[in-house]
């Protein structure tokens, strides 16, 4: 069943939900670039980025995050989001099936929101060409009315800032790539940020935890999955970095 200009009605589950899991991954996570570990270059550079929007009063320009799983990038499309003081509507590219999913969402947001979409890779190429102008123009180009009677039409949207987040960023079409004004590789993390992050984890939650156990505990983990040093999927995983 579809509304106004093709797009479903707006209870429609168009957005990721929430599992019990999720919430408590979120009460790990860094909430602001003060809290996050690692990543150095990438938090300097969006530091400097959320701080001219701040003082201009505007939304951030669209950020696309690349990198292997696990290394934060969800961490840190909801850090942008806390920094500004706005809200974000999550989604991913697999969810967004059609041009009504995808302007469901952006005729919901309001002006300076952040829109994440996890996967932006599997976007299809009618849901991706749909999202141009709204990502350079701010717009959404819709279909009113139904037969012969329908006409084309073009929906203000608030200006919002779209976070894309990949690890296939070589599947990325051109026009996408380009409408990406600031794009951020993801790094993987050194065995002393990991135990940075076991350290903050274990603070919130109020576990005491020995400096010497914390290092035991890496080591265990990485070996018991058959990790080589550079590859921190399931450790990041196990740690909620994102």
């Amino acid at each position: 069943m579809t509304g106004k200009a093709g797009v479903p009605p707006r209870d429609e589950p168009v957005l990721d939900a929430r599992t019990d899991d999720d919430q408590f991954d979120l009460t790990l996570r860094p909430r602001l670039l003060a809290e996050y570990v690692g990543q150095e270059q990438v938090r300097e550079n969006l530091s400097i980025l959320l701080e001219a929007a701040r003082r201009r009063g505007e939304p951030v320009e669209h950020v696309l995050l690349c990198g292997p799983p696990g290394l934060g990038k969800t961490t840190l499309a909801h850090i942008i989001a806390n920094e500004l003081g706005v809200a974000i509507k999550v989604s991913s590219g697999p969810a967004i099936d059609h041009q009504g999913a995808l302007g469901s969402i952006l005729l919901n947001l309001s002006n300076r929101d952040v829109f994440f979409i996890d996967e932006i890779h599997r976007l299809n190429s009618v849901v991706e060409e749909s999202l141009y102008p709204a990502l350079e123009d701010f717009r959404f180009d819709a279909v009113l009315g139904k037969g012969v009677g329908a006409s084309a039409a073009s929906l203000p949207l608030p200006h919002f800032t779209c976070v894309g987040a990949t690890t296939r960023q070589g599947l990325l079409s051109g026009p996408l790539r380009d409408r990406f004004g600031a794009v951020y590789r993801l790094d993987f993390y050194t065995k002393a940020e990991l135990e940075s992050i076991v350290r903050r984890s274990a603070r919130i939650l109020d576990i005491e935890i020995h400096d010497d156990a914390v290092g035991i505990w890496l080591s265990k983990t990485i070996t018991a999955h058959g990790l080589n040093d550079n590859d921190y999927k399931h450790v990041t995983k196990k740690i909620v970095v994102g």
